[in-house]
């Protein structure tokens, strides 16, 4: 795997404030998408069983390889959106130690994005899947 899954260096604050910038949803989620697009592809050797996200309503592979103490993660998904919402999650969570992971407040991210409001309530229970995931390979108890 890459150091970074974007081509250049890209943060959860990038995000939130290059989100800031737009005034509709619709140019909101076409910014999300295309951070989806600049993901890296996964190999379909990868996209395996032991590897889907349960609870997600498109078909969402996560990919985790630790490297000392920090966590990089690959992830991929059948829809474009929620190709992008991976994309959103994994400028908070990649190349972070199993501290910094458990420590970031997801929920406030999201609240600073305004996402959870403006997605459906399946992919809202998706995106919650995928975090949950992440926290889950970091450490935290079940």
């Amino acid at each position: 795997m890459s150091a970074n899954p974007f081509g250049r260096s890209i943060s959860a604050e990038d995000i939130v404030d290059t989100l800031g910038f737009f005034d509709s949803w619709e140019d909101r989620y076409k910014y999300i998408i295309d951070l989806g697009k600049e993901l890296p592809a996964m190999p379909d050797e990868l996209k395996t069983e032991d590897r889907l996200i349960r609870g997600c309503q498109s078909q969402v592979w996560l990919e985790t390889e630790q490297q000392g103490e920090t966590f990089e993660f690959q992830a991929d998904s059948d829809a474009f959106i929620v190709k992008g919402l991976l994309g959103v999650i994994l400028a908070a969570y990649n190349n972070k130690a199993a501290d910094d992971i458990l420590a970031f407040d997801i929920e406030q991210y999201f609240e600073q994005l305004d996402l959870l409001r403006h997605l459906s309530p399946t992919r809202g229970n998706g995106l919650r899947a995928m975090v949950q995931r992440i926290r889950e390979i970091a450490g935290e108890p079940a």
